[in-house]
């Protein structure tokens, strides 16, 4: 299996000279082999705006939407690219890379290495947002250990969503902030369907927005133009990601498995927003819930392969085990339920896709000052609502940045769990290392009492998709 030092230097060489990425090209990983589909059935061409540097620092898409690392950025690999250009490549710029972006010294290779630690470490990016004008709470102070304290406009510390299986998206970012009222953008509603010319040109109109705040933000560039924009919005939207070979288990096609990217295609076509929601968001004559989410893997339940019959059951775990949800900000608040019996699809609704299939954003503790993980390395951030008095304090605020409203204060979307095990860390703030990590942070949240097999059998499952 090549080395993450191979794969990075082979995707780079591609790049450099405009060439394509074979169409299904296999990237290792720890778990096994990703591949990414074009659903032209072409190559993946990179003379594209996507790889493009259309800004001011050297920055493309590319440079954040790696494809080894499902069209995201592993902590892995950033250390990774950290120490091969000794901090320089473009990942690594002051205006959102650094912990902070004042008070720094990025002169030294020490410095780089100080400066941008978050993101070697965590592989965050640092998310500048202002405090929206009307909200119903107010900053009291910021006591952020790498600066950048201003009350004014608040450092999130966040990681790069994956820039494909965007087609599945119900709302574009971990806040929705491209998919807002208040920013300009469009909420994506039903009836939406995946062939839909409306569901298109709403999930378009926000991923063209996303582009231009990206090319002057991130990349410190003027406003691209609509063919760039086009461009990289349509590049975008052909691709379907995820682990396509188990270590272990090999082909995640074979023996009755429906695993890998090209299984998506057929799912894509029968997606739509609101489709398998669990509490009534869908469309109108949907049919009921099931927590059965994933059928990927049913056909290798009692496999004579250790391996096989392990993510068998994990999956059949993923369905099945009951959680009592309880103190999830957006679930047992809105729906004004102390105690909900659900499971992990409760919340990963979409079929064997696994995001929220409407705009959901929910607060289920990881950015919570009283976590399961660490989340030392994060800011504190302290908010009063301007009504009550009440006191919050918190690692990010979430939702409520973009609202104003002191209920969202928190609340984030989940993401789609295809290509999880390329893209590590997990949760939006970067606090879980592993997906055994994430499976602990649920186990001691909502106290399910996975057995030490079942938390195997589950990450087995989880590190196939």
């Amino acid at each position: 299996m090549k080395t993450l030092n191979a794969v990075i230097g082979v995707v780079l060489i591609q790049v450099s000279f405009g060439q394509s990425i074979p169409n299904l090209y296999p990237y290792p990983n720890a778990s096994g082999i990703l591949k990414t589909l074009n659903v032209n059935g072409t190559a993946i061409d990179t003379s594209g705006a996507f790889f493009q540097s259309i800004g001011t620092n050297g920055r493309s898409c590319f440079t954040c939407h790696q494809p080894a690392q499902a069209f995201s950025i592993s902590a892995e690999e950033v250390k990774a690219r950290f120490e091969a250009t000794h901090g320089l490549d473009p990942l690594f710029r002051t205006v959102d890379g650094s912990n902070c972006d004042h008070n720094i010294d990025t002169s030294s290779e020490g410095g780089r290495r100080q400066a941008y630690s978050l993101l070697v470490r965590r592989g965050v990016i640092r998310i500048a947002l202002a405090m929206p004008t009307g909200a119903e709470f107010k900053v009291v102070s910021v006591a952020n250990p790498y600066g950048c304290g201003d009350t004014a406009t608040l450092s999130m510390y966040r990681r790069p969503l994956p820039s494909t299986n965007l087609s599945f998206l119900s709302t574009l970012m971990f806040d929705g902030r491209e998919s807002s009222a208040q920013t300009g953008t469009k909420k994506i509603t039903y009836p939406v369907y995946a062939g839909d010319p409306t569901a298109l040109s709403l999930l378009k109109f926000d991923l063209a927005h996303q582009a231009v705040d990206a090319t002057t933000g991130h990349a410190e560039g003027a406003v691209p133009t609509t063919a760039q924009v086009d461009d990289i919005v349509n590049f975008e939207m052909q691709l379907l990601t995820a682990q396509a070979v188990d270590q272990k288990a090999g082909d995640l096609r074979t023996g009755g498995a429906a695993g890998g990217p090209q299984s998506l295609m057929t799912q894509l076509l029968a997606f739509y927003v609101g489709i398998n929601d669990p509490i009534g968001m869908g469309p109108a004559g949907e049919p009921p819930f099931t927590s059965s989410i994933f059928s990927l893997y049913s056909g290798w339940a009692g496999n004579q392969d250790h391996q096989r019959a392990q993510i068998a059951r994990g999956e059949a775990l993923f369905n099945s085990k009951p959680i009592n949800i309880t103190g999830v900000a957006g679930l047992n608040d809105d729906l004004n339920l102390p105690v909900i019996h659900g499971f992990c699809g409760t919340c990963h609704d979409s079929p064997n896709v696994g995001n929220h299939s409407v705009s959901a954003p929910l607060n289920i503790g990881v950015g919570d000052l009283d976590s399961p993980l660490d989340v030392s390395y994060l800011p504190v951030i302290t908010l009063e609502n301007i009504a009550t008095g009440e006191i919050k304090l918190t690692t990010d605020p979430g939702r409520a940045l973009i609202t104003g409203k002191w209920s969202d204060v928190g609340r984030v979307k989940g993401p789609i769990l295809r290509g999880l095990p390329a893209r590590a860390p997990y949760f939006h703030n970067g606090s879980a290392d592993t997906i055994e990590d994430v499976i602990e942070f649920y186990n001691k949240r909502f106290n399910v009492g996975f057995t030490p097999q079942e938390k195997a059998d589950l990450a087995a499952f989880l590190k196939t998709l």
